[in-house]
């Protein structure tokens, strides 16, 4: 087996886990969803048991996502993203990365809404940033409720119980960093100044 498909093998299970997680699944949900046992699931996550074709292509079903980018296979060159829309909750979900592992970008669209919705918190390892772009966004996190407009961020540890949903009657539409568990975004207060610095004397 050669260098880079070795590679590819042995980032399958990172790769697995980090789309389960970024989609707030549980191994149990994705059990059902997949008729995969769990501890077929949880070896394959670990490492501890090989990929095949029969146990792959029903979790790329499950997780939206083609063989290639499930699997994290070589670029072709094209620089374009491929961006993919699934279903999640009601909310039209759109990858704006090509990496399955990693932190991965995600545009979120929650449509519109005649009353409230309950709030149904879960957690999940990783960590998130979000940033939204209209409407207003209902952020539910632990005993914390915010409503967030336009232009306003909010970043957060997903193991603490969060919920997302509309703060009013307008759809919302908002972009979210997800990253493992102690990958945080670094946001720069202020550009670098281009200019050089003189020479101290």
């Amino acid at each position: 087996m050669n260098q880079d498909v070795r590679t590819v093998v042995d980032g399958i299970g990172p790769r697995l886990r980090s789309l389960r997680t970024s989609r707030g699944h549980t191994l149990t949900a994705v059990s059902s969803a997949t008729g995969i046992s769990l501890s077929t699931l949880s070896r394959l996550e670990s490492g501890q048991r090989r990929a095949t074709l029969e146990l792959l292509l029903p979790l790329a079903g499950a997780y939206g996502v083609s063989l290639d980018e499930l699997v994290g296979g070589p670029r072709t060159g094209d620089p374009r993203v491929n961006m993919r829309t699934t279903r999640h909750r009601g909310a039209t979900v759109i990858s704006l990365t090509e990496k399955a592992s990693g932190i991965g970008a995600f545009k979120y669209i929650l449509p519109a809404v005649k009353r409230p919705a309950t709030p149904t918190p879960q957690a999940h390892d990783g960590y998130e940033w979000l940033y939204v772009l209209s409407g207003r966004l209902r952020l539910v996190l632990g005993a914390t409720e915010l409503s967030l407009g336009a232009g306003e961020a909010a970043e957060f540890d997903t193991r603490v119980p969060h919920w997302m949903g509309n703060a009013g009657q307008d759809a919302v539409e908002f972009l979210a960093l997800f990253g493992p568990q102690g990958e945080k975004a670094h946001v720069r207060a202020r550009p670098s100044d281009p200019r050089p610095r003189p020479e101290p004397s």
